[in-house]
């Protein structure tokens, strides 16, 4: 697609920082997303649960060790007390002695203690104590490995799937989304906002969980253990919840700030190094530099912004759990000197409170990696969510396990799929009942409409047939409409009105695969993926023997470069083709629409790469290939398309003149001042 032929985009409300539509700006629910993002969970919900139930076992091994040590700690204390105590006497008389003196506090302290005056600390008791506590944390933490070895494996599951999601999403996406988007805005959709959710999940899901229940089994020791201190313990809450609810709150905009600029960064980057070579030569390193440091700047900021909001949440609870830690030391000290309390058990309270605040606390600092996995995952939603082509039997295929994850909405998207498939079948066979009836590649536009933007008509009540076997030449000016009109064949975009067939069927009746699997398409501008030239060959027909690549090559003529390489088919290109020349490229691209031999041929500027003698003998190749195949040729290189059947002549996306290469000539029309102008600058 000509740039010069796509919608001006302006400015304005969802256009990204390097000129393409950014998709959702900001986030719009927190909750939903949240909501979404554990709803892809749902497949691995028996591990989840297995989760569950070994993050349960886990919190209630450490949940339970204080209480124990507390036992221990009392049974110390208590024999050290008992042992200075008269032998044969009893704590009563122990207690009446203290009364006796005067010593009230001392009786309080001594009736709260489990003691037997004259009798020593009980070390195999102590010892019990610690190996049941021992053998407790030891199991608690192979609870605790096993629970994240599941965590792993249920993230990484999901975080596939997604991948997987979005990649099927990309294909379905219509080329005008690709035009609204920057390419670096889409890559770091794909790439770094799904690993910052794979990260997050990461992180998140396991400590979450933990601490959440960590929370609950604390709180619940803690009223077994003192309901007094466990209130005040608890007057903590309101105050960390409003302030972190308002941390968070100033933090979420901040992150989703963060990541619309790692897109935009990520995107001029991407055109920076793929345009390496014009920006060296028109010298605008300069400009290209400064571009990136603001981009890099204003990723700074906001980054740095995101991270300081949301670092306040760890000092801001640590504070707020040292005077709840000093308000418990205090009281229970106080209790355990009135007897109401023992040392061991202010000692497991303690404890608790560390506990309790420690959780609450890691909560509180997830916020920052919460807000930021769900912008990612929003990120990801949009793509997601964003609109598809429309199906051959009209039905828009939407991702429901994305958006829903239900299996009630997997089974009725099983069902469209059956349908569509069904569909699709009956069109084949239509198709080749039709091939067998007609020739092939019979092409007919009828009164067809077409703009990018709804307010700039491009191409209006056009109709031309192109029969069977012939060779349709398109030129005119940049911007005229010649490749929209090919790309209105492909079903690259929708029509606005009319309708176009194909061998006498509706395009819109086929499947856009049954579609472009009968049409080879050469555009100007080469594309090679990273393997072998043979690879690339086959890529227009994967099951093409060995016999039939060489065949094409042949042809094309790219067999006469291959033998000059060393490793000859089994040479390997990167996805640039930075090995072979602009020419070798485009021979192997045309070779490879050869191989498979479609009903209609597609060349756009196919032969501007080549030079001139090998065009002379691409032009004789390409005139075998297009026996009863149709050819339509966008070409700017009037000498290129002298033997055509049928040359159609655009301006402003209106066919102005249409004929042979004489009969435009001898007219003196559009055709005629187009080719005076172009032999005139030739041998001007």
């Amino acid at each position: 697609m000509k740039t010069t032929e796509r919608v001006v985009r302006q400015g304005g409300p969802g256009v990204g920082p390097m000129g393409g539509g950014m998709v959702g700006q900001k986030a719009d629910d927190f909750g939903a997303s949240a909501r979404r993002l554990l709803r892809l969970l749902r497949p691995s919900r028996i591990k989840a649960i297995a989760v569950l139930v070994l993050a349960a076992g886990s919190v209630a091994s450490v949940a339970i060790g204080p209480w124990l040590m507390g036992k221990a700690t009392d049974a110390v204390f208590n024999g050290f007390i008992g042992g200075r105590l008269p032998e044969g006497s009893t704590k009563a008389d122990a207690v009446a002695q203290a009364e006796a003196s005067g010593d009230g506090g001392f009786a309080d302290f001594l009736r709260g203690l489990d003691i037997v005056p004259g009798q020593g600390v009980d070390f195999d008791h102590v010892r019990d104590l610690l190996l049941v506590t021992l053998l407790i944390y030891v199991g608690g933490q192979v609870l605790g490995w096993l629970q994240g070895y599941l965590v792993n494996d249920v993230v990484q599951a999901t975080v596939r799937q997604m991948r997987s999601d979005v990649e099927d999403k990309v294909h379905r996406l219509p080329l005008s989304y690709f035009d609204r988007q920057p390419r670096g805005e889409i890559l770091s959709r794909v790439t770094n906002d799904i690993d910052n959710v794979a990260q997050n999940l990461q992180q998140t899901m396991s400590q979450l969980l933990t601490s959440l229940m960590m929370v609950v089994g604390v709180l619940g020791m803690m009223f077994w253990v003192s309901p007094l201190l466990a209130v005040i313990a608890l007057l903590s809450v309101p105050a960390a919840m409003l302030t972190t609810g308002r941390i968070m709150k100033r933090s979420q905009s901040q992150f989703i700030n963060q990541w619309r600029q790692t897109g935009r960064l990520n995107s001029q980057v991407e055109e920076a190094i793929s345009g390496h070579a014009l920006v060296t030569v028109f010298g605008q390193r300069p400009a290209v530099e400064a571009e990136f440091d603001e981009a890099n700047e204003e990723l700074y900021q906001s980054s740095f912004r995101a991270q300081f909001i949301t670092g306040l949440v760890m000092p801001t609870m640590m504070f707020i759990g040292n005077l709840n830690y000093v308000v418990i030391a205090v009281v229970g000290g106080l209790r355990v000197t009135s007897g109401t309390m023992s040392l061991g058990e202010v000692q497991a309270f303690i404890q608790y409170s560390r506990m309790f605040t420690q959780p609450i606390t890691q909560i509180a600092s997830m916020a920052n990696l919460l807000q930021s996995g769900i912008a990612s995952a929003e990120r990801v939603f949009e793509l997601l969510d964003a609109e598809e082509e429309a199906d051959a039997w009209g039905v828009v295929r939407v991702v429901e396990e994305a958006q829903a994850g239900s299996v009630s909405h997997r089974r009725e998207a099983a069902r469209r799929d059956a349908r569509g498939a069904s569909a699709a079948s009956s069109v084949r066979q239509a198709a080749s009942a039709t091939r067998s009836a007609h020739s092939i590649g019979e092409v007919m536009f009828e009164r067809v409409s077409f703009s990018y933007d709804p307010d700039k008509p491009l191409i209006e009540d056009l109709s031309l047939v192109a029969h069977p076997g012939q060779m349709v030449a398109i030129v005119g000016p940049t911007g005229a409409g010649k490749t929209t009109l090919v790309n209105l064949i492909m079903r690259f975009y929708e029509l606005r009105g009319g309708r176009i067939t194909l061998d006498g069927t509706d395009i819109t009746a086929l499947s856009r695969a049954e579609l472009r699997s009968r049409i080879g398409m050469v555009l100007q501008d080469t594309w090679l993926f990273e393997g072998t030239i043979r690879d690339n060959i086959a890529y227009g027909r994967p099951d093409a023997t060995e016999d039939e690549i060489r065949e094409a090559a042949r042809a094309t003529y790219v067999d006469r470069f291959v033998h000059s390489l060393p490793d000859g088919y089994d040479t390997r290109v990167d996805d640039e083709g930075s090995n072979l020349s602009a020419g070798e490229r485009q021979l192997i691209t045309i070779a490879r629409a050869f191989l498979a031999r479609p009903d209609l041929l597609i060349l756009d500027e196919a032969t501007s790469s080549v030079d001139t003698r090998t065009e002379l003998l691409l032009q004789q190749a390409m005139a075998a290939l297009r026996t009863d195949r149709t050819s339509f040729v966008i070409a700017h290189r009037l000498s290129t398309i002298r033997d055509a059947d049928l040359i159609l002549v655009m301006e402003d996306g209106r066919i102005v003149e249409q004929g042979s290469h004489a009969d435009l000539l001898a007219a003196g029309g559009a055709f005629a001042r187009l080719h005076a102008a172009q032999f005139a600058a030739a041998t001007g």
